[in-house]
């Protein structure tokens, strides 16, 4: 561990000494909002972190390890407010996060009037961590691991009863992550960024996606531009068996004043939207621009306007979901 101290209750609810990183003791003072006081020391705050199984709260849960979260995995509900006021007492444990999930049985039904009472007691925030069906049902095929609520059903019957009881809690929650479009570390640098004392344009990721028309439009995007009215390289022999990523089919597609004058429309309009997802609380934001096969136009206009958001210091991941055939 690098930063923070995790504890694990298993089924028989036995306590594990936590470990203490060197180098890295944290002491705790009373101080305004979530930033560190001018000493260094971070006023106390509670993250609990629930959410669909295989979404990767695992991965969630050593992240804020790492940030220097005293992390607990799988707390009892009707422990918490004990923990919550602990932490709140506590000259060294200040920050806190925990994981709390369907494992705890039909006890987590308590879970949202357990919110409200803690909130009372300490600065609260739930993360619900979520994922499509599709994406969730390739997880518990690759990793082999049962499902907690049982064997008895299939894996797709177990999520859809788990979204069931989980649809309280989520509607209680101040960040819902989609984990479909991450992978672990991809998730991992989002709650870093997300949680880390940084600038307010550093805790968007931003998703710059090229696709066909052809194939469907995609079904997580929040912006979509369609991209055919500009001309096509496909029809010149020598550019077809290639893609926007190569450098004289972006020449050619650029050539064209249309196209440099949507790029800097669209990079100028995106610019100035962000700011406000990001004030409305959204974590990610995913771009979909469209063209007839998604090879050309849509992946030279996703690249070049993902650069362009780059330089303007926001996180940008370009994804090419029809590139190459």
């Amino acid at each position: 561990m690098t930063g923070g101290r995790r504890l694990r209750f298993d089924a028989t609810i036995h306590f594990m000494k936590p470990r203490k990183s060197p180098g890295r003791a944290r002491k705790a003072s009373k101080t305004d909002g979530k930033r560190p006081s001018r000493d260094g020391r971070h006023s106390p705050e509670l993250v609990i972190i629930t959410g669909m199984s295989g979404s990767g709260k695992a991965s969630v849960l050593k992240a804020f390890e790492d940030l220097g979260y005293y992390c607990v995995d799988n707390l009892p509900v009707e422990l918490i407010p004990q923990f919550a006021d602990l932490a709140l007492q506590s000259r060294e444990i200040r920050r806190t996060a925990l994981v709390v999930d369907v494992r705890e049985g039909s006890k987590l039904e308590k879970l949202p009037g357990i919110l409200k009472s803690v909130r009372r007691i300490i600065p609260t925030k739930v993360v619900f961590l979520e994922a499509s069906d599709a994406v969730l049902l390739r997880r518990f095929s690759e990793t082999r691991r049962p499902h907690p609520l049982g064997t008895d059903a299939p894996v797709k019957a177990a999520l859809k009863a788990e979204r069931r009881r989980l649809g309280a809690i989520r509607r209680h929650a101040d960040l819902v992550i989609d984990t479909s479009k991450f992978n672990v570390h991809e998730l991992r640098a989002h709650i870093n960024q997300r949680f880390h004392e940084k600038s307010a344009e550093q805790s968007i990721l931003v998703s710059s996606v090229s696709f066909g028309f052809r194939q469907g439009v995609p079904e997580d995007a929040d912006l979509l531009f369609d991209v055919r009215f500009l001309p096509n390289p496909h029809f010149v022999p020598e550019f077809r068996p290639l893609t926007g990523r190569h450098p004289r089919v972006a020449k050619y597609i650029r050539s064209f004043p249309q196209t440099r004058e949507f790029i800097s429309r669209i990079s100028d309009l995106l610019i100035y939207l962000l700011p406000h997802y990001i004030r409305e609380g959204k974590s990610y934001l995913t771009i979909a621009f469209g063209c007839t096969g998604g090879q050309h136009r849509s992946v030279m206009i996703a690249e070049d306007v993902g650069k362009h958001l780059r330089r303007a210091g926001y996180r940008v991941k370009v994804v090419h979901r029809d590139s190459p055939k």
